[in-house]
């Protein structure tokens, strides 16, 4: 059995990290992220020439056709790098909703655009009650001939100041509905949201009777942003395994410098003691990182389950691998030039994005006695978001 990574995806491991190492190096990360936006367009077409904006998409849209698991590759180096912008709106959120919801003709329209690195885009599902839930959807998609009539506001929309259209999700007479939204359309308008993590632009979207393209509606719009929403956390997994890794790094290297009573503090147990802390934290959560990604893919009876678990995990150790570097590096881990509190900043963010701890131990256990006792459907229940 094949516990480690195979020579592709090795190789692929090896070029992301010299790419972002290159391309994106920690002085370009906060010069993106003091931006409006924090987009660079020369980084973005630079990603999508290596062919990373298409990495799982079918090669008939211009993608590359590989799996999960060379995706959560790419995105723990992501992580790792801490890289700005909008690729986990774009690929991992609008596209797989397109992939899965649209007919071919809208995935040769929208999705190719994506995988050539032309057009970004993102998902705007959560509303007032600032929840992921299916459940607390408020908006109304009105059927008009060729599309549906969309009013009200999205919250929390990643990314939405360089998004050329939004994957919208609303509620029709037929349940719900999914619809692509042109994001310079008539009565379209935006508002930025504060975040702590500043890699990250967070808006507010507002539809005014905008006309929206319809991708999927019923049971298979359902099905496709819930497979969508796993898919991107058990990703973003990944990325925070990625940025755990980044952190321990630097705080060993810094244990091994930083000199107490002419000791390294490397050498006095209860510095050695948070390390090994940060290593279990960072390797435990790869590893459920990976499985999830290789859960969904195979599509096995415990995807659902191994994503929760990895998200579940993922969002407190990352918080924690934060907080044991910075008491490592001392009043200094938290200072302005210091590049750990921007991790630490990522951390928190990701902690509470697609749902926190305590929301996937609860689906968890809903996962674990449906076969038992019925459950409510996993979507009709609140789910944290970033505030």
């Amino acid at each position: 059995m094949q516990f480690d990574l195979n020579e592709t995806q090795l190789m692929l491991k090896k070029g992301a990290r010299e790419f972002f190492a290159a391309e994106c190096p920690m002085h370009d990360v906060r010069r993106i992220m003091a931006t409006d936006t924090s987009f660079d367009d020369k980084l973005w077409k630079k990603i999508a020439d290596q062919g990373w904006t298409g990495i799982t998409f079918d090669e008939a849209y211009g993608g590359a056709g590989l799996g999960l698991v060379e995706l959560a590759v790419l995105m723990e180096e992501m992580g790792r790098a801490l890289v700005p912008g909008p690729y986990l709106s774009t690929v991992l959120l609008a596209g797989n909703a397109i992939s899965l919801a649209g007919s071919e003709e809208q995935k040769q329209k929208y999705l190719t655009r994506i995988c050539s690195g032309t057009a970004r885009a993102s998902l705007a599902v959560v509303e007032a009650e600032g929840v992921w839930s299916l459940a607390s959807l408020k908006m109304k998609a009105t059927p008009v001939e060729g599309g549906c009539k969309l009013k009200g506001a999205k919250l929390f929309v990643t990314d939405a100041g360089v998004a050329d259209f939004f994957v919208v999700a609303a509620k029709a007479r037929e349940g719900l509905v999914l619809a692509v939204v042109d994001a310079r359309a008539r009565g379209v308008k935006l508002a930025p949201m504060p975040a702590l993590d500043q890699t990250r632009k967070y808006y507010e979207v507002s539809f005014n009777n905008v006309t929206g393209e319809v991708l999927a509606t019923g049971e298979a719009a359902r099905a496709a942003l819930e497979r969508t929403i796993d898919l991107a956390t058990a990703a973003l997994t990944a990325e925070m395994a990625g940025g755990m890794q980044r952190v321990l790094d630097i705080t060993v290297q810094y244990a091994k410098t930083r000199k107490q009573f002419n000791t390294p503090i490397g050498q006095f147990q209860a510095v050695q003691h948070q390390c090994a802390d940060m290593l279990v934290f960072t390797e435990s959560s790869r590893s459920a990182a990976y499985y999830a990604a290789y859960a969904i893919e195979e599509n096995t009876p415990d995807a659902r389950l191994a994503v929760s678990a990895a998200k579940t995990y993922a969002s407190e150790a990352y918080r924690e691998t934060g907080n044991r570097g910075i008491q490592v590096h001392g009043g200094m881990g938290f200072t302005w030039e210091n590049d750990l509190h921007l991790y630490y900043r990522r951390a928190k963010a990701c902690e509470t994005m697609f749902g926190d701890a305590a929301f996937h131990r609860d689906r968890i256990a809903r996962e674990l006695v449906a076969p038992v006792k019925t459950a409510a459907p996993v979507s009709a229940e609140p789910e944290a978001v970033h505030a």
